[in-house]
């Protein structure tokens, strides 16, 4: 192709470029039949780090074919939300490599899996290749036609796995390398040009390295070469074409030098950028929290909507699904970013003035916006399904804790600065809390209202859980308050229907009365179902509003919350599930996407699967920041080469099972930049706090003044 589609990406092709984690692929699969053999690791294919087409590893397929046996080894295609996962091409192709080459009578057939379960035909690998040659990466392109018949109406757009299985039973060992499997369309050579503008910058286990982007639709990858001599370069990883940055984790103090090229679709290098180089050295823990604020704010900055200036659900992802929650999230560490000087006050401004206009003009339902935005038109997407079209209050709820914040960090006398004031203002009085009420139920708050179906999904706010900061805010309202009775009536319910659905939710009768009072791992519980959940219904809430030094006739909320993380900390440390790596240093069960999908984790046998996600345990700094600090240390000083990457920690791990997440999640990413900032300096807690209309809110519901 001489151009590619603008509605294509990396991903539209991808089937395996490099595995995240060493030892084995976790999106593999292999299994055999004596007498035969297939050398897997747990059921997974190997990662060889010392064989690669495109750095740092390739698959390994090791086997032996005997008469009466049998094996198989899968690369299924990764998936992940809002991963577009159509498939774009026409053509299977990959790169081998065979050590001491391999004839054509030795090769595996090849058959593909669709997304409906069918699979192809066999296809022999012999019919194409005459051999793999010794030492010799081989390109190996495959037309779908292929693996026809005339019968077949096969789709690339629904492939879901490459499965690699037995040929001749030649009862000789063989052993290929396998990396850059894509489905692509023909490509030609198309020059690109050398990357500009590479700079280094050395912390303390890494370098991050920056360079200006190609906007050159037929850059493939950047290829990073590294020399510890100034003088002799190995290529030591890859980026998508869609960003402009890396990290290269080395486990050293030392110094380094880079470079990079650009690399077409045909595989055709360009020529190298400039050289640069960096030193790492020893970080305080001061200097190691500023780090890793910075780099979790980048994807609220970089990661920005062009056009919305909000956080997307994901990165990588759709790249025009605006999460709105998640956004609000972001201005927050915005505020954070400009205090700590990672960017300035008047760039920061700017983007903020952006955001708002974007948001003044979106769809909104009486003054609440829906959860998911697209970031170009700003009209709802209702991802959740068709009844998911109107506005979520518990979103629009966090976005308006952050704007209050930044409406009164916005002080000064200038144009601009009244400008986003009077604009939040407006926005903040024009949501209509009060219509989140449903008139035939009216003592609680409704998450959801729908233009079209009303009340349909039928979700009532009622805690203990994240959604605090509606019913505050509500009450707080200067328009369209709800009375201050309904925090009690809705939100610390004891009717009996709140009693069923926190009992349906926690399968537990442990707390369904709001309040709890029972003991986990040695720690009493005032508020919460069960052991109190996951990790984040202390965060959200709580990024704004400052529980400190107050309680209502339930809690103090920040004795509660360092009770509850303390809870989910000795709960990994006993480690009832005998899970890979959980102790004092690996630790924080809160929602996250995880090998099987999505999961609330919690420190409950049945909301744990092994899966730790750095944003529990780092949001958590206020509550406990020794534990949370060995977190950090552990995440980055034990884990870095795996979790640490361009936008700080990805979004989870779980080594039982040797996975760790391809995404970051912007819900996830700005509460470890936000409630980090809480811990060092009490900064959003200051702001949020100051607005005049909560401390009228507080005394209406009752809050009274409580030493911690």
């Amino acid at each position: 192709m001489s151009a590619v589609d603008e509605t294509e990406s990396y991903y539209s092709h991808l089937i395996f470029d490099n595995s995240r984690t060493c030892a084995s692929y976790y999106n593999s699969c292999g299994a055999f039949t004596p007498p035969s053999e297939l050398t897997v690791i747990a059921g997974k294919l190997p990662v060889a780090d010392d064989r690669f087409y495109s750095p740092p590893n390739s698959l390994t397929l090791s086997w032996c074919s005997r008469e009466g046996g049998d094996w198989s080894a899968e690369i299924r295609i990764e998936s992940w939300r809002a991963r577009p996962m159509h498939m774009r091409g026409d053509t299977l192709t990959f790169w081998c490599y065979a050590e001491d080459g391999l004839d054509a009578s030795g090769l595996p057939i090849l058959i593909l899996t669709w997304k409906d379960g069918r699979r192809t035909r066999p296809l022999r690998l012999s019919l194409l290749l005459d051999e793999v040659p010794a030492q010799q990466w081989t390109y190996v392109q495959i037309p779908v036609q292929a693996f026809s018949t005339d019968t077949d109406q096969l789709d690339f757009s629904q492939i879901a796995s490459v499965v690699f299985a037995q040929g001749l039973d030649d009862g000789t060992q063989h052993t290929l390398y396998l990396d850059e499997i894509k489905v692509r369309y023909p490509q030609t050579p198309s020059p690109v040009a050398a990357p500009t503008g590479l700079t280094a910058r050395g912390y303390d286990q890494h370098v991050d390295l920056q360079w200006e982007p190609l906007h050159d639709p037929h850059v493939e990858y950047y290829l990073i070469w590294r020399s510890t001599d100034g003088t002799a370069f190995e290529p030591v990883g890859i980026q998508n074409p869609d960003f402009n940055r890396f990290t290269d984790t080395i486990g050293r103090h030392t110094t380094v030098s880079y470079r990079i090229t650009a690399v077409d679709h045909a595989y055709q290098e360009s020529p190298p950028s400039e050289v640069v180089s960096a030193t790492t050295r020893p970080l305080d823990d001061d200097a190691l929290l500023t780090m890793v604020q910075e780099a979790h704010f980048r994807y609220y900055w970089a990661g920005a909507h062009p056009n919305a200036k909000l956080a997307l659900e994901c990165i990588p992802g759709d790249a025009h699904l605006i999460a709105l929650g998640a956004s609000g999230f972001g201005l927050l560490a915005l505020v954070v970013a400009v205090e700590r000087g990672f960017v300035t006050r008047d760039a920061a401004l700017a983007h903020v003035r952006q955001a708002l206009a974007f948001l003044d003009g979106a769809d909104r339902f009486h003054g609440v916006w829906p959860h998911f935005i697209d970031g170009r038109t700003g009209k709802t997407i209702p991802l959740f399904g068709k009844y998911d079209n109107g506005g979520d209050l518990v979103e629009t709820a966090f976005m308006m804790q952050a704007l209050l914040a930044l409406r009164q960090y916005f002080d000064r006398d200038t144009p601009d600065e009244r400008d986003v004031r009077a604009t939040i203002t407006r926005l903040w009085e024009g949501v209509e809390w009060d219509w989140y009420r449903n008139p035939a139920d009216p003592d609680y708050l409704y998450w959801h209202w729908s233009p079209d179906h009303e009340w349909h999904i039928n979700h009532r706010l009622i805690g203990w859980n994240e959604t605090m900061i509606a019913y505050l805010l509500a009450v707080a309202s200067p328009t369209h308050p709800v009375p201050a009775s309904l925090y009690t009536s809705g939100w610390a319910s004891q009717a009996e229907l709140a009693q069923t659905y926190r009992q349906n939710w926690g399968k537990t009768a442990s707390g369904d009365h709001y309040a709890n009072g029972r003991r986990y791992f040695g720690i009493d519980l005032p508020v919460g179902v069960g052991s109190g959940g996951p990790l984040f219904f202390t965060h959200y809430s709580f990024l704004g509003f400052d529980p400190r030094g107050k309680r209502d006739r339930y809690a103090n909320y920040y004795d509660n919350n360092r009770r509850l993380s303390l809870i989910n900390h000795r709960y990994c440390v006993e480690n009832p599930g005998h899970y890979e790596g959980y102790g004092e240093q690996f630790w924080g069960l809160t929602a996250s996407d995880d090998h099987l999908g999505y999961l609330a984790h919690d420190p409950t046998p049945k909301q744990d699967n092994g899966t730790v996600t750095p944003t529990g345990s780092l949001s958590a700094f206020p509550y406990t920041p020794e534990e949370s600090m060995r977190a950090l240390k552990h995440f980055y000083y034990d884990r870095g080469a795996e979790l640490w990457d361009i936008y700080g920690f990805r979004d989870a791990c779980n080594p039982t099972e040797n996975y760790v997440s391809s995404i970051f999640m912007g819900l996830n990413q700005a509460p470890i930049v936000v409630m980090i900032e809480n811990h060092r300096t009490g900064l959003l807690w200051r702001l949020f706090m100051s607005n005049p209309e909560i401390s009228a809110m507080l005394d209406a519901i009752g809050f009274v003044p409580d030493r911690d």
